[in-house]
C-alpha cells in the first residue's frame, strides 16, 4: 500500500507518496486537473490518500474518487495539533500527511456525499436570496417611516407594498 498526503490549494496541490516503510516514493506540485493527477500516480498500485478539509477540497476529494483512490478528509485542526508544526510547507505538509494517514493517526471527518454538497450548495444560496430579499424591504420600510405624515397616510392605503 502507498499512502499519498495532499496539500490542496485552489489552482495547485503539493503532494507527496510515501510507500509502507515510510520512504518517499515521489513528491510534487501539481495543477488540479485530473490529468496532472493521472500522471503523477502513473505505474503506481494501490494508492490510499488525504486530504485537510477546506474550502475547495472536496474538488480533489470527487476528482480522487472519480480515478478509484480511497480518499481520507482528515479535520485541519487536530492534524495540526499532532503535527505541531511550527512552520508551514506545503513540501512539509504533505508530507506529514502522509505520514500520518500511513500510521493511522488522520483525525477523520466525515465525508460528504456530492448530493449532500449539491443541495447544501442550493440551499445556502437561497437563504443569501432570502436575507438580501428581507434586508431591502426592511431598509425601505424604515425610509418610509421618516417621511411626513401625509407621505405615511398615502403609503397606510396601501394594502400590499411589495406586491408579494
Amino acid at each position: 500500500m502507498n499512502y499519498m498526503g495532499i496539500d490542496h490549494h485552489k489552482q495547485y496541490s503539493h503532494i507527496t507518496l510515501l510507500d509502507e516503510k515510510g520512504e518517499k516514493l515521489k513528491s510534487g506540485r501539481i495543477s488540479n486537473l485530473r490529468s496532472e493527477l493521472e500522471n503523477f500516480l502513473l505505474g503506481i498500485e494501490e494508492v490510499k490518500a488525504v486530504v485537510e478539509a477546506g474550502r475547495s477540497s472536496y474538488t480533489m476529494v470527487d476528482l480522487l474518487d472519480e480515478i478509484g483512490i480511497d480518499v481520507t478528509v482528515a479535520h485541519p485542526k487536530e492534524v495540526k495539533a499532532i503535527a505541531k508544526a511550527k512552520i508551514k510547507i506545503d513540501k512539509r505538509d504533505s508530507w506529514m500527511l502522509a505520514h500520518l494517514l500511513r500510521t493511522d493517526l488522520i483525525p477523520e471527518v466525515y465525508k460528504r456525499s456530492r448530493e449532500n454538497r449539491e443541495s447544501q450548495r442550493v440551499l445556502r444560496q437561497r437563504a443569501f436570496y432570502v436575507g438580501s430579499i428581507t434586508r431591502v424591504k426592511n431598509r425601505i420600510h424604515a425610509l418610509l417611516s421618516q417621511q411626513s405624515e401625509d407621505v405615511q397616510e398615502e403609503i397606510s392605503r396601501v394594502k400590499n407594498l411589495f406586491g408579494t
